[in-house]
């Protein structure tokens, strides 16, 4: 008889098992995306030849580095794009997207984000924060705003923005930050490039942060002209222990490219230093790690669900990211929550998560993060501000079975608490 490894209270081991009867089919249609971008994945591979030999670093300048100008069309080919730039220099999500901001917008150009206002560590860049100190605002980019109608685009005001202004730059960001909307899905970011490309010949970036390989497309391959993304979220695979993707328009990829180096220097400059196989392997593993990330996330809705608390997205609904919000309706629920999926991290299971001043935030977070890679939210991972609606953002998992765990000890530790 096989022995529990973890000993689960029946409320919640009972639970559990009605969560995954509900998702079945979900699951069934996730391994179905899986496959086909994991086999994407691999005629990239194959097409550009990748070989042993592109694993070796460079030092210094860079100059030549093989490997590092065969990954960047491994990543194109990958994602529909005609270029792109996969480097372990991006410090993080937000460094990259600033990078690509930075090379597109000029002085007295127009940015219109059109998803409402944006995840908090975009802000400083920008300047909506109304601080200096070289945001966009302060080098005289101007920023303008279109809210959401009903927790999705407004594409009537996206038009009347665009008509009413010269605008430079259109700024989607696809997944949900610390809101409620739904994540976008390709399809309505089709929509909106549809609208800006009948009204304006501004060029569309995406915020692709956690939206890469859920779905069978990325934006590029709907007509956005640059998505740029973190390589500890969902393109790493898991495995990339640093870094940032560029991905797009050639030209805008050359241009791009000096802003994360140097004019004239751009993309020839950069040296790899002995990162390249990891960044291959994790690209080459991120198809299958995003499926189980989804999988974990549908688990965690239907779990809740079951529990009596709301989701979003809900447990049988279609999925555009990795993120998966539940509603806990207070601190305390919040504070149980994030500590007992600290219980099931890999790495510092027995640290106690605390609400702290976070960089970036207007309000203390607390976050539950055991990961092999500090900060990896393609690993198991949940965060939150205390603020209302007091709702958990939980997101990843390398592997499914070992995320299940997690998210149950979540479950258990408020449980135990008396708050379920």
């Amino acid at each position: 008889m096989k022995q529990e490894i973890f000993e689960f209270d029946k409320k919640i081991s009972d639970a559990a098992d009605r969560a995954l009867k509900r998702i079945e089919p979900r699951f069934a249609a996730t391994e179905e995306i899986t496959e086909y971008n994991q086999q994407k994945m691999l005629a990239a591979f194959i097409k550009n030849k990748v070989s042993e030999s592109m694993f070796a670093g460079s030092t210094g300048y860079g100059y030549g580095d093989r490997g590092r100008d065969i990954l960047d069309r491994v990543f194109a080919d990958a994602v529909g794009a005609e270029d792109a730039l996969v480097r372990h220099n991006f410090t993080c999500g937000t460094h990259t997207l600033a990078v690509a901001l930075y090379g597109m917008l000029r002085p007295g150009d127009v940015m219109l984000c059109v998803t409402g206002t944006p995840y908090d560590t975009i802000h400083s860049v920008i300047g909506i924060d109304g601080k200096g100190d070289g945001s966009l605002a302060d080098l005289g980019v101007k920023y303008r705003q279109v809210g959401l109608k009903d927790g999705k685009p407004d594409l009537d005001a996206i038009g009347e923005a665009l008509r009413g202004e010269k605008v430079k730059l259109v700024y989607i960001q696809r997944s949900r930050g610390y809101s409620l909307r739904p994540s976008l899905s390709c399809e309505a970011i089709k929509e909106i490039i549809d609208v800006v490309r009948a009204c304006s010949d501004a060029d569309v970036m995406v915020d692709n942060c956690y939206g890469e390989f859920t779905q069978t497309v990325e934006p590029t391959e709907y007509g956005a002209d640059i998505i740029a993304g973190s390589l500890i979220k969902n393109a790493g695979g898991g495995i990339a222990r640093t870094g940032g993707y560029i991905a797009g328009r050639a030209d805008l990829i050359e241009k791009i490219s000096y802003r994360m180096t140097t004019p004239g220097l751009g993309r020839e400059v950069g040296a790899t230093l002995g990162m390249t196989r990891e960044l291959f392997m994790g690209i080459f593993s991120a198809p299958h790690v995003v499926g189980e990330a989804l999988k974990t996330a549908m688990f965690t809705a239907a779990l809740f669900e079951e529990l009596g608390f709301d989701a979003e997205p809900r447990s049988t609904d279609p999925r555009y990211d990795i993120v998966q919000s539940v509603l806990l309706r207070n601190e305390e629920n919040l504070i149980a929550f994030c500590r007992g999926m600290q219980k099931g991290a890999p790495i510092d299971s027995f640290v106690v998560p605390e609400p702290w001043d976070m960089p970036g935030y207007d309000s203390k977070v607390i976050m539950a993060a055991g990961a092999f890679t500090c900060g990896a939210s393609i690993e198991l991972s949940a965060d939150a501000p205390l603020r209302e609606p007091y709702a958990a953002w939980m997101q990843g998992g390398l592997n499914f079975h070992s995320a299940k765990a997690g998210v149950m000890l979540a479950a258990q530790e408020m449980l135990s608490g008396g708050l379920i």
